[in-house]
């Protein structure tokens, strides 16, 4: 294993009777890294996932997580991470206090380390004024950052992430990614799977694309976004029901398709080709359609994710 790399995936495989979730996935993340693994939904990242939790054996291939094979070392390479799943884990039976201490206490914490740690995380995810009170009373964001919190009790060597934010109001995300990014600061590695792609964007320092188990791509956002290439044209439309006529004629001269949110279509230019906005905005005009924004903006995550997992679900 490489001295730098914390996490190494090797050739990866893994079938579930006929079907082929993960196939020949191979990566490395490095200390300190934030390392986001993008993809559809039934792409292998809840797989690959679990295989690297331990939770699940791979057919083949192999995983090191701090020096340690997750086949041969199970239990070494437990003691390395920490993971937070879709699904809360915490004791409903306990106050948010007293899930924290404990779970201090588990990951090795002395009693008045367990209460610092408490404290800590009880203002990292603004939860002092509820902090005594049954979960009962939690609303459903309020339990998703204590479960969060959890699992960052012990500062881990590696916390994996999958989905950590669905559901969870901005401010709250906003939190927690500040929680995490002091996590990293003190050398933590993340591993995470997000569908907000603008978490990614954001936050991650490597993005990883995978589509029907294969791995398509991988590099900083802005490498990827290199790889698309090209500036995206934005046409607002000022009448909602042009907009379909609108998009039409933008197909037929950008010749691929494009994305419609609200009343903006995007699309992209190939080889920045300025005479293509010349000819839709003179077919806009001789339609009667009103165009009330044009812009030209760099690609974003989301032409990225569109564009190399196409038809990789």
């Amino acid at each position: 294993m490489c001295s730098e790399h914390v996490i190494e995936v090797n050739n990866i495989q893994k079938a579930f009777g006929t079907k082929k979730v993960v196939r020949s996935v191979s990566l490395a993340v490095s200390k300190g890294e934030i390392f986001a693994l993008l993809g559809p939904n039934g792409a292998g990242k809840t797989t690959l996932l679990k295989m690297m939790t331990t939770l699940l054996r791979p057919d083949s291939g192999t995983i090191i997580l701090n020096g340690f094979d997750t086949i041969t070392q199970s239990r070494q390479v437990r003691q390395q991470f920490s993971v937070t799943n879709q699904t809360a884990a915490i004791d409903q039976d306990l106050s948010a206090r007293e899930n924290l201490r404990l779970f201090g206490r588990l990951n090795g914490l002395s009693a008045k380390a367990s209460r610092t740690r408490a404290n800590e995380l009880l203002t990292d995810f603004d939860l002092n004024q509820s902090a005594d009170q049954k979960l009962a009373t939690f609303s459903g964001g309020m339990r998703r950052r204590l479960d969060l919190a959890v699992s960052l009790v012990g500062k881990p060597r590696i916390l994996f992430l999958d989905e950590p934010t669905t559901g969870l109001d901005p401010r709250t995300r906003t939190q927690m990614w500040h929680a995490i990014q002091k996590l990293v600061a003190d050398g933590s590695t993340v591993f995470l799977t997000t569908q907000y792609l603008e978490e990614a964007d954001q936050y991650a320092d490597r993005i990883a694309l995978i589509g029907h188990g294969q791995l398509i791509a991988s590099g900083t956002p802005s490498e990827l976004k290199a790889q698309v290439g090209g500036q995206q044209l934005q046409l607002t439309i000022a009448n909602q029901q042009q907009v379909t006529q609108a998009q039409t004629i933008c197909e037929t001269v950008l010749q691929q398709p494009v994305r419609v949110t609200d009343q903006t279509i995007i699309g992209p230019l190939v080889h920045d080709d300025m005479a293509d906005i010349t000819v839709i905005l003179n077919q806009c005009q001789l339609a009667g359609i009103t165009i009330s924004d044009l812009q030209l903006t760099a690609p974003s995550l989301d032409d990225v994710f569109l564009k190399m997992t196409v038809g990789k679900n």
